[in-house]
């Protein structure tokens, strides 16, 4: 199985899962919001899927695709480190600008 942090590294994919952000969204959809093919499109679906991001429905002859937020915990466990480390910085810059007021 294929890590988040592999699937993420596409640019399209993350943009699907910023689309998807949003609610469920057809194939057809996803392709005509990216511009690009839909084998393209197919294929990302298919890794985001293999990956646990995506879970798909039929809805008649249309496949509707939904974000499944739980296997991005892990690239948010990886983020939380480097998140403090941001705050810190941002803490010490607010001091900073404070103090020179």
């Amino acid at each position: 199985m294929t890590s988040a942090f592999d699937v993420l590294a596409e640019p399209n994919r993350r943009r699907i899962l910023d689309f998807l952000r949003r609610g469920e969204l057809a194939a057809g959809d996803l392709g005509y919001l990216l511009a690009i093919s839909q084998p393209g499109v197919s294929k990302h679906l298919r890794i985001l899927r293999e990956a646990g991001l995506v879970t798909v429905r039929g809805d008649g002859q249309r496949r509707l695709y939904s974000l499944r937020p739980e296997p991005l915990a892990a690239v948010d466990a990886w983020l939380a480190p480097y998140r403090r480390l941001w705050s810190t910085s941002l803490d010490r810059l607010e001091a900073h600008l404070d103090a020179e007021q």
